[in-house]
């Protein structure tokens, strides 16, 4: 395909993309940053909304094509490298990120004192289960959590995973619907979903997930515990979801890792079953 003359002055890398970052064309905060090929720039000047190019399902998708948060594109920018992309963008509902901030960039770097921390400033403005389940129940197509993170303003991976858990009789636990849906995922294709996705890339990649999502609850941990629910509940409660949030995707991905090896959840619960009861210096003991 011959580029159109335009597009032939962008440097794209080996793989094709040129990053791409989102800013609000306001208050040109900036929103986010995901990677575009010369298919979804071109798309993306033509329609005047912001597509991407996922590189986790190696196919274009449509910003808000799940959330409903889509991006009006007002102006497009190149660097003086052309190397870099930048989009001044209206952002539907005032989210951009998965997480249901304004912004990805929602955590700021404190040097106030001795050492450096980061502290979470953006409030979640809408919790991203109702994001997401909203736009499963009206048919829409969820695009991938991978978190390359900023590989495109990915969705919640554990709907990906759950996507039709409450389509699930009897009284089947949380915990079992994951393990069958994880199981399934194992036959589809990669382009299906996140959890194919990531069966796809192999067992370091799951391990490397849960790494990054154990950090990020280390994070969530820490900013909780600064909290104080007197002085500001809010901050408080948001601080609070925040850490569920992230220690429920080390639980998901943790469980992609032990489906990789046909290991279901039971397994846990009943070594856990079989702790309980014994002290720790007991338990320690009998390992």
């Amino acid at each position: 395909m011959t580029l159109p003359a335009w597009l032939t002055a962008i440097k794209f890398n080996a793989d094709g993309l040129i990053p791409a970052i989102a800013q609000d064309h306001e208050s040109g905060r900036i929103l986010m940053m995901a990677w575009m090929n010369a298919e979804a720039l071109q798309l993306t000047a033509q329609t005047k909304t912001a597509v991407y190019f996922s590189r986790s399902r190696a196919k274009l998708w449509h910003k808000g094509e799940s959330s409903g948060h889509t991006q009006t594109v007002h102006d497009i920018r190149l660097d003086c490298d052309a190397d870099v992309i930048v989009l001044s963008v209206t952002q539907a509902g005032g989210i951009a990120c998965h997480t249901g901030r304004e912004s990805c960039f929602y955590q700021r770097l404190d040097l106030s004192g001795q050492t450096p921390e980061w502290q979470t400033v953006d409030k979640v403005l809408k919790d991203p289960a109702d994001i997401y389940q909203s736009s499963e129940a009206s048919g829409a197509t969820s695009h991938s959590h991978n978190t390359d993170t900023n590989d495109a303003m990915n969705a919640d991976s554990t709907n990906n995973a759950v996507e039709d858990h409450n389509t699930a009789t009897g009284n089947t636990s949380i915990l079992q619907q994951l393990d069958n849906v994880l199981a399934e995922r194992k036959q589809a294709d990669a382009d299906s979903s996140y959890v194919a996705s990531l069966y796809a890339k192999g067992l370091n990649k799951i391990l490397e997930k849960v790494g990054e999502e154990s950090t990020e609850s280390i994070i969530a941990a820490k900013d909780f515990a600064n909290c104080d629910e007197k002085t500001n509940k809010a901050q408080y409660d948001e601080a609070r979801h925040e850490l569920i949030y992230e220690v429920a995707d080390v639980w998901f991905h943790t469980l992609v890792g032990l489906a990789w090896f046909d290991i279901e959840s039971d397994a846990v619960l009943n070594e856990l079953g079989r702790r309980f009861g014994l002290s720790g210096i007991d338990e320690k003991a009998s390992r």
